[in-house]
């Protein structure tokens, strides 16, 4: 039994050993959270990936923009149509920019999807032992685990030379769904007393379908749209710069020259973390209270009044927080949200779920008034929905169970995580990330033990 009185005292300790005050860090000039006063990110580094585009500087002031997302210099809106237009799954063909710096050709595209068919399978012992012997209740924590147990695997696992990382990424990237996929099976079996289902993975099927076999067990047992809808959240998901939180922690990892699954495990750990990959699960969580009390779906002070409750904090979680509103770089408009939210609808209609869809459209329309009129007149900050806030409810229509929303980011992130380690270790700066930090806790001597108060 826990001794409640000790714990308390070494709580009170420990939290005055970490109290700093705040005016520290401004004669400092901290920059908290990596970002300058004007709310921009410090520049840390150069990438040749991907670019996030939410502002402008004129005058030196921060000016709001539509938003992009750019993939090796390409528009994420014109990779998605450029793929939809032809009837066809994107994601190979994502991974393959993302690493290669250019699209490939149907021949390169071709021979790029059948090797990573060839890759998804792992072996029985490894299943066994890392997946189904060792309980685990969270999806990414098993995902984590496996990702080390890869190294085992791995005949010359510590090795940066660009052939062996080329190999190894395509590996993680082509194995990550089987993982998590059996890693959700298992956690269904073990907790919620369902029948274990240890599916191969088939090599005709793109890795949106692949998912969605090896989760529900038949092809019949989902359609084209949602398999597509899958695709491309996988897609949107892939990448999104050098200085999002687990992709920097990614190349921080990595600029040790430690392993990669190493690096990949830590980056899970990074997206894990609610403020990162959990806001989806968030957002269907505040739209199911708010369906609950709000009782006219379409009336709009009705659903104005809710969300001024929630920005109160006397409504949902309590925390005062919209989920799926706002972000760190964009401000006018997210673009990925933009791409989802046509797609989303499309499903809404298949799955009879229209009025959800509506109330979700009517919640982004809205929200950005109910901001200003919280936050009052003289707030400029403009806010807009961020990716976050259809997807929860995309994995919903596709009967995707919430243990699996945060795993699905990391199996799509994971392509973006690896081009980066590849960047930073071949032609980065070549150094390990080691930024400063200033002490200011003070002097003390030593004090014998037999003097201590």
């Amino acid at each position: 039994m826990e001794n409640n009185n000790y714990f308390a005292k070494l709580e009170e300790s420990v939290r005055a050993s970490c109290q700093i005050e705040t005016e520290l860090f401004e004669e400092f000039e901290v920059k908290r959270g990596l970002r300058n006063k004007d709310g921009t990110g410090v520049l840390v580094g150069l990438t040749n990936i991907g670019d996030v585009v939410g502002y402008k500087k004129e005058d030196g002031k921060v000016v709001a923009i539509p938003g992009r997302l750019l993939y090796r210099g390409i528009d994420i809106e014109d990779i998605a149509k450029g793929f939809q237009k032809e009837n066809r799954h994107g994601f190979d063909e994502t991974v393959f920019l993302l690493l290669n710096g250019h699209l490939p050709n149907k021949n390169e595209l071709a021979e790029f999807s059948e090797h990573m068919a060839s890759l998804r399978a792992l072996p029985d012992d490894f299943v066994k032992d890392m997946i189904l012997s060792m309980k685990g209740k969270d999806v990414l924590n098993i995902l984590a685990r496996s990702v080390l147990g890869l190294y085992i695997l791995d005949e010359n696992p510590d090795s940066i030379d660009l052939k062996n990382m080329i190999k190894q990424s395509l590996n993680i990237i082509a194995k990550f769904p089987t993982i998590v996929a059996y890693s959700y099976q298992a956690l269904r079996h073990l907790y919620k007393g369902k029948t274990l289902s240890i599916r191969h993975p088939q090599p005709n099927l793109t890795p949106a379908e692949n998912f969605l076999f090896l989760i529900k067990g038949d092809c019949i047992a989902f359609s084209k749209l949602e398999a597509d809808l899958l695709d491309l959240m996988l897609v949107l998901h892939a990448e999104h710069g050098g200085g999002n939180n687990s992709t920097f922690t990614m190349r921080v990892t990595s600029s040790s020259e430690t392993d990669i699954y190493s690096s990949v495990t830590s980056a899970i750990g990074s997206l894990k973390g609610p403020l990162h990959g959990g806001a989806n699960v968030r957002v269907l969580e505040m739209m199911e209270d708010m369906k609950v009390h709000v009782k006219d779906w379409t009336d709009e002070e009705e659903v104005k009044k809710y969300l001024l409750k929630i920005l109160n904090k006397k409504a949902n979680d309590f925390s005062g927080k919209i989920y799926g509103i706002g972000h760190a770089v964009y401000t006018i408009s997210d673009p990925r949200a933009a791409i989802l939210k046509t797609k989303a609808r499309e499903l809404a209609i298949e799955k009879g779920r229209l009025d959800e869809f509506e109330l979700y459209a009517l919640v982004e329309r809205l929200t950005p008034e109910v901001f200003r009129v919280f936050k009052g007149e003289k707030s400029t900050k403009v806010v807009c929905i961020n990716v976050d806030f259809y997807s929860g409810f995309v994995y919903a229509c596709l009967d995707i169970s919430k243990e699996l929303y945060t795993p699905l980011f990391a199996i799509a992130r994971v392509s973006g995580w690896c081009a980066h380690r590849i960047e930073e270790l071949t032609f980065s700066a070549k150094r390990i990330i080691r930024p400063a930090f200033k002490y200011v806790y003070g002097n003390h001597e030593y004090i014998p033990l037999n003097m201590r108060e």
